[in-house]
């Protein structure tokens, strides 16, 4: 072992030990048989959505499915089938389907109120009354929005004569400003969501693996060999390794199926800065906010000795965490006022802030300033977390016990292991 290498008695420097840590974890992780399950994970819930989305499609297209019925004298009737259909094809969509219900005689009286309130059929609403004077029967939202439709085509099945319509001509391009900003906007709020999704999901892998360690006292014989802030840095950014493995073959596998789709990119609004751009400063943001994040949970984690105890304590950061989400995502609706500076310049906020403002303006030095800025923050979580680590981890054992050193515990894990029936 070189000279550069060791220090204080012959221990790994922190740079060297964290490197040494984050390799260990890395390759542990990544050739484990529970990695494969890992990167499965994501597919159940999309599944799950994507059924539940195409059932909750066709409940929603049973549901909307509703019918005008017209209960007037003969006559009446079919000028308002005729009108409806003359302007259905003028608006079309904009006009409700209408079925006649009864031939009424001259005087004869309709009671729509009692037809509309036995629910039978997919009857929504009942006009009655005379061209000149008709009465619609439904509900009141269905009142205030067919209330006009129904005096159109009234007045229309009145006139005497046809009404003609000039044909309108048309002109199509491709993408105006109104939609430009509309599709930056579900831009930005896509990659919020998918980064905040992203970070809560990998971010709690820490964890799991931090309580494991704690509970066999591999922590305590690490401790024997390399400092303890080598162990907090190694163990975030093996994480962070891991997690980009994960995404990289998310997102290959997403373009792949949008790709077999007859799908890409320019079919999409094109962000502020561009897709290439957009895509390397989401990478950024991510790590940023991972590194964040991570270090709250690696400095909760030293704090608890169970997996019960990992979930009470944990259980405040994320709350913590899905409200920094909501203040972001709405300094989305408040671009250039205190809101989304106040979000760009929260440390915890930032990378959500900046994501959603790399989909929605073009200036670039806004994002040399937030990861200047959020790399400072970065710094300083992981030294205050590795700081609360350092005093807390070694405490994993029952209070008031006397702790045996690390080599003694080593030794006698291996002389267990030698003589079972001991």
């Amino acid at each position: 072992m070189s000279n550069n290498a060791v220090r204080d008695g012959g221990r790994l420097s922190m740079w060297r030990a964290a490197w040494v840590i984050a390799r260990r974890d890395f390759s542990a992780i990544l050739f484990s048989r529970s990695f494969i399950f890992f990167l499965l994970g994501p597919l159940f819930p999309v599944v799950v959505m994507g059924l539940a989305g195409g059932v909750g499609a066709q409940v929603q297209n049973e549901a909307s499915v509703a019918d005008v019925g017209i209960a007037m004298q003969g006559e009446e009737i079919d000028a308002m089938l005729a009108a409806r259909a003359e302007l259905s094809q003028q608006m079309p969509g904009s006009i409700p389907p209408m079925v006649e219900l009864a031939r009424l005689n001259p005087g004869e009286e309709y009671d729509a109120r009692a037809v509309l309130e036995n629910a039978e059929g997919s009857l929504a609403a009942i006009v009655t009354g005379s061209l000149d004077a008709p009465v619609l029967t439904a509900t009141q939202g269905r009142v205030q929005r067919w209330q006009g439709t129904v005096g159109l085509i009234a007045g229309h099945a009145r006139s005497t004569t046809s009404l003609s319509y000039p044909s309108v001509g048309t002109a199509v391009v491709g993408t105006s400003g109104a939609a430009e900003n509309s599709g930056r906007l579900r831009t930005a709020q896509g990659g919020q969501v998918l980064l905040f999704l992203l970070i809560m999901l990998l971010a709690s892998m820490v964890l799991s693996n931090l309580v494991e360690e704690k509970g066999n006292k591999i922590i305590e014989i690490l401790a024997a060999a390399i400092p303890m802030d080598a162990v907090f840095m190694g163990k975030l950014f093996a994480m962070l390794g891991v997690s980009v493995v994960g995404i990289a073959v998310w997102g290959s596998t997403g373009a792949a199926i949008l790709y077999a789709g007859g799908q890409s990119l320019s079919d999409f609004a094109n962000p502020g800065v561009g897709w290439p751009l957009f895509f390397l400063l989401f990478a950024l943001y991510f790590g940023m906010g991972y590194l964040l994040l991570g270090s709250i949970f690696l400095a909760v984690g030293s704090l608890a000795a169970t997996v019960r105890e990992v979930q009470t304590l944990s259980m405040p950061a994320t709350m913590f965490q899905i409200l920094v989400f909501f203040f972001a995502s709405l300094a989305v609706t408040d671009r250039g006022g205190v809101i989304e500076y106040t979000a760009m310049a929260f440390p915890l906020s930032s990378p959500f802030a900046m994501v959603a403002r790399a989909a929605a303006e073009e200036e670039l030095w806004p994002h040399l300033l937030a990861l200047g800025w959020q790399a400072l923050w970065v710094a300083i979580f992981i030294r205050a977390g590795a700081s609360m680590f350092r005093k807390r981890v070694m405490k994993s054992g029952p209070r008031g016990a006397k702790r045996s050193s690390p080599l003694k515990a080593l030794a006698g894990m291996f002389r267990n292991s030698s003589n079972p029936a001991a």
